[in-house]
């Protein structure tokens, strides 16, 4: 009977079994968080708020950046690393470094340390400025990691940034006007006898411009006066201009149109005839006969004397 009721004592149903192994478990899990908590939540490096510009957060890893420095053995004067004196003077307390006035962007290790900084720390702002980074105001030694806030506050005041000189440039240097020697025509260009080869030898004239040129021509059955070139399409008065006194008119033989004779298609191709007034001839010539003579076009309405002291040099009525 005594036997019976023991095992009733010490015998576990499952609802209390589950619940004596979730127990253990929430143990277990309070006694790890220690060990759990610095993999899952690294420190993280303050940003540095400088306006405009943001200073480099530093952040980098130590013991890698540690490492990398110290294998290359920061040799400073008097024969000995910065990393052997650290080692002779790891009883001193940071706090009690010498103090001085010191540009944190150009000072040495040797004399951070005399400063206080710790190794670490050290290497981490030699990494920073190796990379680009500067410091723009005092202020933003506090941004350094590693470097406890009693120390920043104890430098702080000693702190001498020095400006970089921006390169100066005198007015001579700054305004000086660049001389280019202007395109000179080497060749005096006919304007009715010169090829496409011709008119490029011509400063501002290409390719195309002396095709254009070539082929106004051929359609106007060529040029009576020099002023004529200007009206080529595409080409601008400055570079006509610049061109022209190396143009010249040896020879005034131009192809002339029969105003009897010719078809609409062949004077629609002349440039100052075109359809309309090609037309016009065609109608009145029907109408009244062959012209008497080239002064006869002025009877088409159209025709003012503009247009005929522009045109007649091209007409015949032969």
């Amino acid at each position: 009977m005594q036997k019976r009721a023991a095992n009733q004592y010490f015998n576990f149903t499952r609802k209390e079994r589950n619940g004596t192994i979730f127990l253990l478990l929430v143990i277990f899990l309070i006694i790890s968080i220690p060990f759990i908590y610095p993999v899952f939540f690294k420190e993280r490096i303050l940003a540095a708020d400088h306006p405009g510009e943001e200073l480099a957060t530093l952040k980098i890893q130590q013991k890698d950046s540690f490492d990398k420095y110290q294998s290359k053995a920061y040799n400073e004067p008097g024969g000995h690393s910065y990393f052997q004196s650290q080692k002779r003077n790891n009883n001193t307390s940071v706090e009690h470094g010498m103090l001085f006035h010191f540009d944190p962007n150009t000072i040495s290790v040797f004399e951070w340390e005399k400063l206080g900084v710790k190794e670490k720390t050290i290497v981490t702002i030699k990494n920073y400025l190796s990379k680009g980074g500067k410091f723009k105001k005092p202020e933003d030694i506090r941004k350094i990691w590693g470097l406890h806030e009693d120390l920043a506050e104890r430098l702080l005041p000693f702190v001498d940034i020095k400006e970089t000189a921006a390169p100066s440039f005198t007015a001579k240097q700054e305004f000086t006007p660049v001389k280019y020697e202007k395109k000179q025509a080497l060749v005096t260009v006919d304007i009715n006898e010169s090829d496409t080869s011709a008119w490029i030898a011509l400063p501002g004239i290409g390719s195309k411009l002396a095709s254009r040129i070539v082929n106004f021509r051929e359609k106007l059955g060529g040029f009576y006066n020099i002023s004529q070139v200007a009206e080529t399409f595409g080409l601008p008065d400055s570079v006509f201009q610049k061109i022209r006194p190396s143009l010249k008119l040896d020879h005034t033989e131009l192809k002339k149109l029969n105003i009897n004779e010719a078809t609409l298609e062949e004077m629609k191709q002349h440039p100052y005839i075109r359809y309309n007034l090609a037309n016009l001839i065609i109608q009145y010539r029907n109408q009244h006969g062959n012209f008497a003579s080239v002064a006869d076009i002025k009877k088409i309405m159209t025709v003012n004397e503009e247009l005929y002291d522009r045109l007649s040099a091209y007409l015949s009525v032969r």
